[in-house]
């Protein structure tokens, strides 16, 4: 399979981070592409399963997969399995960051909630985090920075849980602990971004592509601490054109 059918899953499913890989070197985009078609196909796999057996069912397909490519057999015959097998083989990349995003998504397989604020900060860590770190690492980070990308990647995460909670709502799933209100959520994420910055000095330059998925976080962060009911209205979204003019600059600058 082609590294294009993975570039084209993630440019319908997922534009944020089709629009911040293609900011990648040419030679660096397929295995950022790879990753966030991963990411997208274990994301998604609870929405698609009618009954939470069937999306258990589904994740364990990928952890199947995953313990192949690991094991060195040959990739099985998927769209995103075998770009995603030659992206883990050229980085190296750890099996256990694989291994926990998959098993953090059969928690969306059912309506309730998180149990306390620990344990909702734990999954967007193990999803929206471990992405992030994936992503740092193929492009080369070093190990003194991935504190700072998975601070980083907390805000971020922070931020497209509450994007997408009217959503969530809809579909009967109760993500929020009761203890956890919206505008403290969105504080934290806030203090993650900012303290994630405060360090940017231990970033490489190479690794913005990875860190540009958050572009859009502080805006909507901010949106949401000074107006907890903007959330539930859905007005997180950021009009295209400053989108897109943030985008640019933050590609541009280096100052993610």
């Amino acid at each position: 399979m082609s590294a294009a059918a993975c570039a084209d899953l993630v440019r319908r499913g997922d534009p944020d981070r089709w629009r911040t890989a293609m900011t990648a070197p040419p030679d660096r985009r397929a295995g950022l592409m790879a990753l966030y078609a991963f990411n997208l196909e274990i994301a998604r796999a609870p929405w698609l399963a009618s009954e939470p057996m069937l999306a258990e069912i589904r994740l364990q397909w990928w952890q199947d997969a995953v313990a192949e490519i690991y094991a060195g057999a040959r990739p099985r015959r998927h769209e995103v399995v075998e770009p995603l097998a030659e992206t883990i083989r050229a980085g190296d990349l750890p099996r256990g960051l694989f291994e926990e995003t998959i098993a953090a998504r059969l928690f969306d397989a059912g309506p309730a909630p998180h149990a306390d604020r620990p344990a909702l900060l734990r999954q967007i860590d193990r999803t929206a985090g471990h992405v992030m770190v994936l992503a740092a690492l193929h492009l080369g980070a070093p190990e003194t920075a991935l504190d700072v990308v998975r601070r980083f990647a907390l805000g971020t995460g922070i931020a497209a849980l509450l994007r997408a909670l009217p959503e969530l709502r809809a579909r009967g799933h109760a993500t929020l602990p009761a203890t956890v209100p919206v505008e403290a959520l969105a504080t934290e994420g806030l203090q993650a971004l900012a303290e994630a910055r405060a360090r940017r000095h231990l970033v490489p330059r190479a690794v913005l592509p990875a860190l540009l998925p958050g572009w859009l976080a502080g805006l909507r962060l901010g949106r949401a601490a000074a107006d907890p009911g903007a959330v539930w209205r859905g007005e997180l979204e950021v009009a295209p054109i400053r989108a897109r003019a943030a985008l640019l600059r933050a590609a541009a600058t280096g100052r993610w």
